[in-house]
């Protein structure tokens, strides 16, 4: 088979290139990715493509199956440019899959996509993905499901597959997700795997999984002849306790409102570029129930929870990457200048 897959160098695809590669029915990979990256895995042909204006047809002709991993996180500030690739982009690839003959569509969702929910309970994948109002990245997770829900109507030949996993970790995206989510104030010898304090919220209880273990469920969702929605994550729940006990941090009580106002001060002050819907994400969505993925797809994950937070921690106290533009060490400048020029979260510094 030879499989596409859409924004192949970040944190998710460098790992499922891995996966990929390791799978003797996988003949052939090409990556396609906004800027070329160095690194070439075995069985991976790379390709220059933007989701927003290339021409994706010829790419996916002759495909076995499309994954669609592009996503921007950052340029924060900038929501027309988040809306162009990651709504109208999704949307283009969609319609070049359909376009080319694709008998099989692999989509990155995420937890993100869900409508507020519990936190003392489990919920399937037939929860509303309604998405958080207040949250920019849960809103644009939202609506592609609603295109990609179109999409499967009007294309009932084509399998769609569509993965809600967790946050995702690795040591690999240690400097990616630093410039992503902290920018460049973080002196990285503050992060290691230890945490000095730890936010004590009640609704602070979240899902994770190593990015090896989410790319073995793309793996299976590619190769296995399944459709619809998988949520995917690790044990344990990760809440203050766990992370305190794993992390070795002091539990400081803070409550919701002061912590999303101290964030949103800080983003406003360009301190850091992560918006506070990430505040509002993480209190508000709701834990996953991961049955479906364990019968259906036979996927069993590898790594806890706590020990994939750790590999991230650890590999951003090193410094950790890939040699592709998003997770590469080099790419936010030479003392991280290009991430200040940036506007820190304004434009594309090196963060996507």
């Amino acid at each position: 088979m030879r499989v596409v897959v859409v924004g192949a160098s970040g944190n998710v695809g460098t790992s499922l290139l891995r996966a990929l590669a390791s799978d003797p029915s996988i003949e052939s990979v090409l990556g396609l990715a906004r800027r070329m990256p160095r690194w070439k895995p075995d069985k991976v042909t790379w390709a220059q493509a933007d989701v927003a204006s290339t021409d994706l047809v010829p790419h996916f002709r002759g495909a076995g199956a499309v994954v669609h991993l592009g996503w921007l996180i950052q340029p924060s500030r900038d929501p027309a440019a988040l809306w162009a690739t990651n709504v109208v982009g999704s949307a283009r690839v969609f319609e070049a899959a359909a376009a080319a003959g694709v008998p099989a569509v692999v989509y990155a969702s995420s937890i993100g996509a869900y409508a507020p929910g519990p936190k003392d309970r489990a919920v399937d994948e037939s929860w509303p993905t309604t998405g958080i109002a207040s949250s920019p990245y849960s809103v644009q997770k939202a609506y592609v499901e609603r295109l990609l829900d179109v999409f499967e109507r009007d294309n009932p030949g084509i399998r769609v597959v569509r993965l809600r996993p967790g946050l995702i970790f690795k040591s690999e995206a240690g400097s990616g997700v630093r410039r992503l989510f902290a920018g460049p104030l973080l002196p990285r010898r503050l992060v290691g795997s230890r945490m000095p304090v730890v936010p004590d919220l009640p609704a602070l209880r979240f899902q994770a999984l190593h990015a090896t273990d989410v790319a073995e469920a793309y793996r299976l969702a590619i190769t296995r002849d399944v459709r619809g929605a998988f949520n995917v994550a690790a044990d344990p729940v990760l809440d203050p306790r766990s992370l305190s006990e794993a992390l070795g941090g002091r539990r400081v009580r803070v409550p919701a409102p002061v912590l999303r106002a101290a964030v949103a001060a800080s983003w406003w002050l360009r301190l850091h570029p992560t918006d506070p819907g990430w505040v509002d994400l993480a209190l508000q969505c709701p834990l996953m129930d991961t049955t479906r993925a364990r019968r259906d797809l036979g996927w069993i994950p590898a790594v806890s929870a706590t020990d994939a937070l750790r590999d991230l921690l650890e590999g951003i106290g090193r410094g950790d990457s890939v040699d592709t533009p998003p997770l590469s060490a080099r790419s936010g400048g030479p003392l991280r200048l290009r991430e200040f020029l940036s506007g820190v979260g304004k434009r594309d510094g090196g963060t996507s």
